[in-house]
């Protein structure tokens, strides 16, 4: 009888194990029966977003990465300040810049409507921005789901843990490192600079004062960003097609055409330079790996399990 008990305890452990671990995995499955139509939904309204703008493509992606690079993957980046929580927006690396969040407003309400208080804000800024993505031409990839939204967030990470245009290739390749990203990450996930704007303030520096610039392309962006004012000034940080997801980003490089110092050192004479030769040769082999590594940036500390929870409005706790 005590053998039975006992072989009934490591059973029970067994499971519960393994209830824990799956719930510690995201699943590409997660909301197939509780949210079945979530992907369409999802879509349909980044296609409307991007028929108005595409350069939302642009900012939905940028705001993922910079909610992932901030304690996992958790929708942090999407909460408002208030009078007594202070949120990662107002952070040097996203205010006034960071953009797209009345897009993940749309699409909240829209999956609420469909299955209420069940996916995540962190999963719906997953799938929009793939979708994004697939919707100006580059790579699709299947999103693993079942993270959850985090209860806090974290100005001073943000302030010191979202890579800086200003920063070098060491810098880069430590601040990837800490995220568990390779150096080929790093340039890979660049490439997402294929598409979007950066403001004046953040490449001044660069065509005023650096060498390693194409002459004209200096001259180019210099009539349009000044030495001095003109700081929001946009200008697009691939020259070739800028709302197109492609591998210009890359020949724009090997050009001396990168438009933040933090683009350009990819391929300066460093460790980099032979792999931004073969994006910039093969789109194919770009948009494979790009694919696979936003899957990998996708999976950094995401709360899952009963971590967090599921907000009903992705500006505000519940």
């Amino acid at each position: 009888m005590a053998s039975l008990n006992h072989l009934f305890v490591v059973i029970s452990i067994i499971l519960s194990l393994l209830a824990f671990s799956s719930n510690a995995q995201l699943s590409p499955n997660f909301y197939a029966k509780t949210c079945p139509n979530l992907q369409t939904i999802v879509r349909t309204a980044m296609g409307q977003a991007i028929a108005k703008e595409a350069r939302l493509g642009a900012s939905i992606l940028r705001l993922f990465f910079h909610d992932c690079f901030v304690n996992g993957c958790d929708g942090s980046i999407l909460l408002d300040d208030t009078a007594t929580f202070t949120g990662e927006k107002n952070a040097a690396p996203n205010k006034n810049t960071a953009r797209g969040f009345e897009v993940i407003d749309t699409i909240k309400t829209n999956v609420e409507a469909a299955c209420s208080a069940t996916v995540s804000c962190a999963d719906i800024l997953a799938l929009a921005t793939r979708d994004g993505v697939v919707l100006l031409g580059g790579p699709s990839w299947t999103v693993p789901l079942g993270r959850r939204d985090a209860r806090t967030a974290s100005q001073s990470a943000a302030n010191s843990q979202i890579p800086s245009p200003f920063s070098d290739l060491s810098t880069l390749t430590s601040m990837f490192a800490a995220k568990g990203l390779t150096a080929r990450d790093l340039t890979v996930l660049s490439g997402a600079h294929t598409i979007g704007q950066a403001q004046c303030q953040f490449f001044r520096n660069r065509i005023y004062n650096e060498t390693n610039i194409d002459a004209t392309f200096a001259a180019t962006r210099r009539a349009t960003c000044p030495a001095t004012g003109g700081d929001a000034t946009l200008a697009p940080l691939d020259s070739l097609t800028p709302t197109r997801f492609d591998n210009g980003y890359y020949s724009d490089l090997v050009n001396r055409r990168g438009l933040l110092h933090s683009d350009q050192v990819l391929f300066n004479g460093g460790s980099q330079d032979a792999l931004v030769r073969s994006y910039g040769v093969s789109g194919a082999a770009f948009f494979r790996d790009f694919a696979a590594a936003m899957v990998k940036l996708g999976n950094i500390s995401p709360l899952t399990g009963t971590s967090g929870e599921i907000r009903k409005n992705c500006r505000l706790l519940n």
